[in-house]
């Protein structure tokens, strides 16, 4: 396990494809919106940086530890749009206001994410809340080239989570000693792809996919998918929005 500097994500300009795809995912969000019992608003600006930051830390999976401005709430007629016929309030801590704020707190494999290293636990909180309970409301961590899909161990970690956690799958090329995993079963929320990709594992068929995007690294996106979970196993949905808290749509009207 290797801790990372820590590092903050700032609000600022958001890629077009990113924001494309990020409309697309807030209308699934919109149409999927009864399946859930909460809603989260989460900046589009973060979500980029916790990309960059992602496929930077590779081969490693990164745990990214977030909070919400308490001066910025959702605006009620967004929430009221995404509002679920069966929502629920105070289900969790920071519930009804945007995350903004992100920081890298830990990267390593799949077991050794989810735990805090030393210099992130102090003596207040590690006796009385638990490592994952310490610092943050919320939590996300990464699947590369793997599905945002939650196995036993993030179930577990998200135990202690007082808000809720989020998981972010990529696919991207080259892939490195990462080839995409997809043998998961399960309900998959992803940006941008409307039909289930078949497994490509050739290296002239991964070449094929369609490039939604190209980052910092030099690496191809070729698909990304975003979940948030509670504690108690069901799922919370996702809305992505700009620095003034209006989700991204690729119609200013309507999501339908």
């Amino acid at each position: 396990m290797k801790s990372h500097e820590e590092g903050g994500a700032q609000s600022g300009m958001v890629e077009p494809w990113l924001e494309a795809l990020m409309a697309d995912y807030n209308r699934d969000s919109f149409k999927q919106r009864n399946q859930y019992k909460a809603q989260i608003h989460f900046r589009g600006s973060v979500l980029q940086e916790i990309v960059w930051w992602a496929l930077q830390s590779l081969p490693d999976e990164i745990l990214v530890g977030l909070d919400f401005d308490g001066s910025k709430p959702v605006i009620p007629e967004v929430h009221e749009r995404y509002k679920s016929e069966f929502e629920q309030q105070d289900l969790f801590q920071g519930q009804g206001f945007v995350v903004t704020e992100a920081h890298i707190v830990n990267r390593g494999d799949s077991y050794s994410v989810h735990h805090l290293p030393e210099e992130w636990i102090d003596g207040l909180y590690a006796q009385d809340r638990g490592s994952r309970a310490g610092r943050f409301t919320h939590w996300l961590h990464t699947h590369p080239n793997a599905p945002a899909l939650p196995s036993g161990a993030d179930a577990d970690a998200a135990q202690e989570t007082t808000g809720v956690d989020l998981i972010l799958g990529l696919r991207f090329t080259p892939e490195g000693p990462l080839p995409w995993f997809d043998d998961y079963e399960g309900v998959q929320r992803s940006l941008g792809v409307k039909e289930k990709q078949p497994r490509k594992r050739g290296f002239f068929a991964r070449h094929r996919l369609p490039v939604l995007g190209i980052a910092p690294t030099g690496h191809s996106i070729h698909e990304l998918q975003l979940i948030a979970f509670h504690k108690n196993g069901f799922g919370v949905n996702v809305v992505l929005v700009d620095d003034e808290g209006v989700p991204y749509s690729n119609d200013s009207k309507s999501n339908d």
